[in-house]
């Protein structure tokens, strides 16, 4: 009887975790600073020290948002892969590792193509993400990978 394989750590989580972990820190700190301020009890700390007190709680609240979406990003790397469409980058590089311009203005033509066909398709959106991605523009890659992630929430299961 053959093991079940092991399910490997997505490549990057180690870094991911570590940084956070020297946010925390960081937001330990800071919070500490802004509770001293408050105490002090002169109306300029206090107001300082609440000011002071958000930066943490926008620190925590844009770290679970982007571990949320990371987690999102792979449970539909996941689906795609089991389903055999999990976009695979092929396009020609150039010694240096640059995609070729005109390949990826191709592709991206073909997955806008696929978004305009099916606006509601999370699978859709996400290969569009990729095909931004190849063509260098990583703002509307994040923002079309935000869209298939909405999406993919949406979605009924299969």
């Amino acid at each position: 009887m053959s093991a079940a394989p092991r399910r490997r750590l997505p490549r990057g989580l180690a870094g991911a975790v570590a940084v956070t972990a020297l946010l925390a820190l960081y937001v330990v700190a800071i919070a500490g600073r802004g509770l001293a301020m408050i105490r002090d009890g002169q109306p300029a700390l206090v107001a300082i020290g609440v000011a002071v007190l958000v930066i943490p709680l926008l620190v925590i609240g844009l770290i679970v948002r982007e571990f949320l979406l990371a987690a999102r990003v792979q449970r539909m790397a996941d689906t795609l892969a089991a389903a055999g469409e999990l976009p695979v980058d092929d396009l020609p590089r150039s010694p240096g590792g640059r995609v070729d311009r005109a390949a990826a203005d191709a592709a991206f033509d073909e997955r806008r193509a696929g978004v305009e066909a099916d606006p509601e398709s999370w699978q859709a959106w996400y290969h569009l993400a990729f095909a931004y991605d190849a063509a260098g523009d990583r703002r509307r890659a994040r923002e079309a990978l935000r869209k298939a992630a909405a999406l993919f929430t949406t979605a009924p299961a299969a």
